[in-house]
């Protein structure tokens, strides 16, 4: 029996075959989800994978990179403004629009969701590419400047071009098309690109300029090159979330895509750690999920005869105090650049039997 174990680890790999445990394991969690949890559980679940992509996505360029921009709401909004319209049948446009008649083709056009989020995608990834060329022309500071002003360019287009995205009315009625298995398959796809580039050449040379950008030109790396590269892969998939959060929430309009969108990206790789995409995953989950969690202090609760009556916007005061404390015992953030593996973790619950043992 154990000859017969050992000749499975060699043919198919220990790694290997423990990833596809661990995938069944949650493809099981889903499916028991989808029959037993309630719709709020759902959509919380639903929430962590789109915020995974996101936080994955956006930890490419600021965190593998070392480029601090502030982009995601702008590429958020168009991703789903680009789903939204592709997605919705020409009737539903027609009710829609009604301060000034949708324009030509895009009234006409209505296709699949799944062809629906690649446009988002594509059409981000094209986004990103053409700010890319004047954006990292600049560094540091200026680079997040410039950034954060494209944030506010794409939500001052869409409050005011009115004949596209129906301006501060925004886009009502979308089919519910987001469910489990299109967040999380696309979360795990999403997993499953962005490991395989930062484990490649391409992955080394993001790293090397985030060290040392005039180091890595010396020897040979195009840093523009790379960098204009990791923003694009960035755009595609935070614009494939973006289609996913319209067709979760059904409605969306400019002021949904603010910087507080960004800012709350920004706080999630930081707690996970800046260039590690286990720890991106790991505090998207714990803050998503915290988030919602916190709920409880703001709603009246009696607890052995003492009556809590329940204070507006106490969980945002509880998670701030949260927030602090992480960063103090952790300054680095959760995972700092460390990425799971399952070795480490075979190491740990070995280290943790040998503790037991000998006590």
């Amino acid at each position: 029996m154990e000859q017969r174990i050992k000749s499975w680890r060699t043919i198919f790999g220990r790694d290997r075959i423990l990833t596809c445990l661990a995938l069944g394991v949650l493809l099981s969690f889903l499916w028991y989800a989808e029959n037993h949890f309630s719709e709020y559980s759902i959509r919380i679940l639903n929430n962590i994978a789109i915020f995974i992509i996101l936080a994955v996505s956006y930890n490419l360029i600021n965190g593998i990179t070392g480029q601090f921009s502030l982009e995601p709401n702008a590429f958020l909004a168009i991703g789903a403004y680009t789903s939204a319209l592709l997605s919705l049948s020409p009737e539903e446009k027609l009710r829609s629009f009604i301060i000034e008649p949708m324009v030509w083709p895009l009234s006409e056009i209505s296709v699949s969701f799944p062809v629906s989020l690649l446009a988002a995608g594509l059409v981000t990834a094209f986004m990103a590419f053409l700010m890319a060329i004047p954006v990292f022309r600049v560094r540091g500071d200026y680079l997040a400047i410039v950034t954060l002003g494209f944030g506010e360019v794409i939500h001052v287009v869409a409050n005011n071009v009115v004949s596209i995205t129906n301006g501060p009315l925004g886009l009502k009625g979308l089919p519910p098309y987001t469910n489990l298995w299109w967040s999380w398959g696309i979360c795990l796809f999403t997993l499953f690109c962005i490991v395989r580039l930062v484990n490649s050449s391409y992955g080394r040379s993001m790293k090397a300029v985030r060290e040392d950008e005039t180091a890595a030109q010396a020897m040979g790396i195009n840093a523009f090159r790379i960098k204009t590269l990791a923003f694009t892969f960035s755009g595609f998939f935070e614009g494939v979330a973006g289609g996913l959060l319209a067709h979760l929430i059904t409605t969306i309009s400019p002021s949904l895509f603010t910087f507080m969108f960004t800012f709350n990206l920004l706080i999630i790789i930081v707690i996970g750690g800046l260039g590690s995409t286990t720890g991106s995953v790991i505090a998207a989950v714990l803050v998503t999920w915290s988030g919602e969690f916190l709920r409880v202090f703001e709603e009246p609760i009696t607890v052995i005869g003492f009556h809590y009556k329940g204070i507006p916007g106490m969980r945002m005061v509880i998670f701030s105090m949260l927030l602090i404390l992480v960063m103090l015992l952790a300054p680095g953030g959760i995972m700092k650049r460390r990425e799971f593996t399952w070795q480490s973790l075979i190491e740990r619950g070995r280290k943790f039997l040998r503790k037991l043992r000998e006590g």
